[in-house]
């Protein structure tokens, strides 16, 4: 659209260049002035209505449901989560334009001119938020397809500037899709991880280790390989013949996998090297060397020669047998010639007891820094057969295996009854990040929560751990699902039909037909609340806001769980071991003298009031600290908001 800029007055036209001067120079851009904005933005305070017949089990309740739009339900965490989140994953829509996306109460179709402009603009806005949310050590998954999968990696670079961790990618599906008229089957999605700088993945604790065979005083120890990637020719200075001091038997390198460890007399001079050179190793005994093996000895060159060309010498002398081809490339100057220098001649092998196998480095447990595999972006499937898993190197790292969208979708069938939302995350998946990215007192937020995977996978998770450990685990989450009702159908509503009847499934357990038998799946057990975002005009905040919608905000606030507000009675009481925190409803002499021995009983004491000053020159006590209401709810909700 363009400007007409002569019809901008002078502050206009400075604000103008302003904004253009703060926009980057090189990264993601999107049109915002000229998309109709997101109505989810406003600056209404926002209050949560616990809903007690949708909420399941007795409280307090550690986990949560938010019905409504997670616009609104961020501002409301950043009031009272800020900073206390370990993990987030969200399962965007994908902006396919196959009525997935819905902005403004209306799905973005395929031919939007400003389709991207518009996700990119109601994601910014939120995923802003929901940084806010993280703790120093938190992570945030983002779920994406192909359509939007480098945007908002961009998008992603902007929100989270140097937290990047990497991309996990998965496949969706087993069969064959040519969807784009290319003839290319777009079977692959993505999972992109950002990162605070003291996140670090669990990765796999490696098999418990107090083998000590040898009775090293040194302690337990592993062995691991002694030789790295790289050939001779890319690393002439670590290929060399090794000897076992104690046996004289010498041990040729492979001229494919060379040496981990430099030699002293490979070294030039001054060069200085990260690691102990190879003499210290062998004279700290830290190399294990092979036992009980074959053994062979050359009288001759010839019969050394001649055993290398047959092919029963040792495997690694088999580089003499190519000694003419390396000649003839260092004459011609296609390799350095210290490539051929660094080959000890044959002569070299005459009269030696030369080894069949291979030394290993002995690794000791106690000089180990870390004890678990690192975590693979690589996601394997679940169907892939153990023949195909053996074929691939898995050595040193862990790997998460999941299976395809369509076991998502078989598996929510089951559960609830119907096929009404299409392609949910296997439940594999998500379970295995939170697995990898919590532990068993941490909390996950999902502000996309669609079908509800996120807060099954947290209950499996805390069952699975408990029939582990000694502890129960006792992860907590909080899933916010709209309701996904617009114009043309404004009954609609996933959070309450879909997100919550999965829950209660995975708590209650459920049945299903299976073939001609019906199968019964066990409960996991657990609670929730649910809560629905409302909003209410911050000038009238004083005068609408109910005392159950402050009670809420202070218990999550206060103690991250909710429970219900008993209008029963004036004082309201979340309990510590020395600290009080109490909501003061209204003032008498009756109450105050309750309260005054409720005090008693705490060191310290927060009291929320209607009346603070009122209340502070009733009760003149050094420990006690008095807040406003709704002020403080009002300043806390606002502190964090931006322009």
């Amino acid at each position: 659209m363009k400007k007409n800029y002569e019809d901008y007055s002078r502050e206009d036209l400075i604000r103008l260049v302003r904004e253009r001067d703060r926009k980057p120079k090189f990264g993601l851009l999107w049109e915002r002035d000229e998309i109709d904005h997101d109505r989810s933005i406003n600056s209404d305070f926002i209050a949560l209505d616990f809903v007690s017949e949708l909420s399941c089990g007795q409280g307090p309740y550690p986990n949560l449901i938010i019905e409504g739009d997670n616009f609104d339900a961020l501002r409301y965490l950043r009031m009272t989560h800020a900073g206390k989140v370990k993990c987030i994953y969200i399962d965007p829509p994908y902006n396919t334009g196959n009525r997935d996306f819905i902005y403004n109460d209306r799905f973005v179709e395929k031919d939007d001119l400003y389709r991207h402009s518009k996700w990119l603009e109601f994601m910014y806005r939120r995923l802003d938020l929901a940084r806010e949310l993280l703790r120093e050590d938190g992570v945030i998954f983002v779920s994406i397809g192909e359509e939007e999968y480098a945007h908002v990696s961009l998008l992603m670079e902007l929100v989270f500037p140097g937290m990047k961790v990497g991309t996990f990618v998965w496949r969706r599906r087993s069969g064959a899709n040519d969807a784009k008229g290319a003839f290319l089957s777009v079977d692959h999605e993505y999972v992109l991880c950002f990162a605070g700088p003291q996140f670090s993945f669990a990765g796999r604790p490696k098999e418990r280790v107090d083998s000590n065979p040898d009775n090293d005083p040194r302690g337990p120890w592993v062995d691991g390989p002694l030789t790295k990637a790289h050939n001779f020719k890319q690393r002439p200075d670590a290929f060399y013949p090794l000897q076992n001091p104690e046996t004289n038997r010498w041990y040729a390198c492979d001229p494919d996998s060379v040496w981990r460890f430099a030699s002293r007399e490979r070294l030039k001079v001054g060069q200085k090297i990260r690691a102990l050179p190879m003499e210290v190793l062998v004279e700290e005994q830290r190399l294990r060397w092979p036992a009980d093996e074959r053994v062979v000895t050359y009288e001759t060159v010839e019969s050394f020669m001649d055993a290398v060309h047959k092919g029963t010498a040792p495997r690694n002398l088999r580089i003499y047998s190519e000694l003419g081809a390396i000649k003839a490339a260092v004459d011609k100057g296609d390799i350095p010639s210290r490539v051929l220098d660094a080959i000890v001649p044959p002569e070299f092998w005459v009269g030696k007891a030369i080894g069949y196998g291979t030394p290993r480095i002995k690794r000791f447990v106690s000089e180990i820094k870390r004890t678990e595999k690192p975590l693979s972006t690589w996601i394997t499937p679940a169907s892939m057969k153990k023949a195909e898993l053996e074929e691939i190197d898995f050595e040193g790292i862990e790997v998460i295996t999941t299976g395809f969208t369509s076991e998502g979708t078989a598996l929510l069938a089951q559960m609830i009854g119907n096929k009404d939302f299409p392609y949910p995350k296997p439940i594999a998946l998500v379970k295995a990040l939170i697995a990898q990215s919590t532990g068993p007192e941490d909390l996950v937020v999902d502000f996309f929560a669609g079908s509800g995977t996120t807060g099954q996978a947290v209950l499996e998770l805390n069952a699975d751990e408990d029939a582990d450990a000694d502890s129960a685990a006792s992860r907590r989450f909080i899933l916010v699902s709209s309701t996904e009702a617009t114009s043309d159908v404004p009954d609609k509503n996933v959070c309450r039909d879909i997100t919550r009847a999965r829950l209660n499934a995975t708590i209650n357990g459920y049945s299903y037909k299976a073939k001609e038998d019906m199968k019964k799946v066990e409960g996991v057990g657990g609670t929730y609340a649910y809560l629905r975002t409302r909003r209410i005009l911050t000038e009238r905040v004083f005068r609408t806001i109910q005392h159950d919608q402050v009670w809420t905000a202070l218990q999550l606030i206060h103690a991250e769980e909710v429970g219900e507000y008993d209008p029963a009675t004036p004082i309201q009481v979340i309990a510590g071991s020395h600290t009080v925190v109490i909501y003061l409803t209204k003032i008498t002499d009756r109450i105050i003298g309750d309260l005054k021995s409720i005090l008693r009983q705490y060191g310290q004491a927060t009291i929320y009031s209607w009346q603070p000053a009122l209340l502070e020159h009733r009760i003149a006590d050094p420990r006690v600290s008095f807040a406003p209401i709704p002020q403080f709810l009002v300043n806390r909700f606002g502190a964090g908001a931006r322009k």
